[in-house]
């Protein structure tokens, strides 16, 4: 099995510095991705409709726009992976997330059907990554005008994952 390295800093945007630094050092890449569908399920999995719909404080996004947040980022990230690490050096458009939150009614959806969405995402994207080649991890491409690497957004994918999962435990104290 391929070890997939933590990136250098010049291998992606400062911007996503802080989701590659919640990725532990000498982590297992892969067995996290693998994991945290479980960690998200065991910690928001017991709330109500109603506790997953309601914001933390006012103006602040519930659980479940959380979660719909979080699937979004996991597709279009995804959608980058692969783009750059097929070669494609066409520059990709970034994404604004709270227009995304904002036009769609994540509290209206399940919070069953938002955890599964996520587990189906993150399992087929493992599926993927698993057999990428040294030489496509490599890969360097322009995302949201700046220079990324695949490497890069394999650890931005889980960090930012972990950095939702910290940010629930706090605002929601679980």
């Amino acid at each position: 099995m391929l070890t997939i390295t933590r990136p250098q800093s010049d291998e992606y945007a400062v911007f996503y510095a802080g989701y590659v630094s919640h990725v532990p050092e000498g982590a297992d890449l892969l067995a996290l991705y693998a994991e945290q569908p479980t960690s998200l399920n065991v910690l928001v999995g017991g709330l109500s409709e109603e506790q997953a719909a309601t914001p933390h404080k006012p103006g602040e996004w519930s659980i479940k726009q959380i979660l719909g947040h979080i699937n979004d980022t996991e597709r279009i990230m995804a959608y980058r992976t692969l783009r750059i690490a097929r070669g494609d050096t066409t520059p990709l458009a970034g994404f604004d997330q709270d227009p995304y939150v904002a036009a769609t009614d994540f509290n209206a959806r399940t919070l069953q059907g938002l955890l599964e969405e996520f587990a189906a995402l993150r399992n087929a994207n493992l599926l993927g990554f698993r057999v990428l080649t040294e030489a496509e991890i490599d890969r360097r491409g322009t995302a949201s005008d700046h220079l990324i690497s695949v490497r890069a957004l394999l650890y931005i994918m889980p960090g930012h994952v972990s950095y939702h999962i910290e940010s629930i435990k706090v605002d929601y104290t679980l």
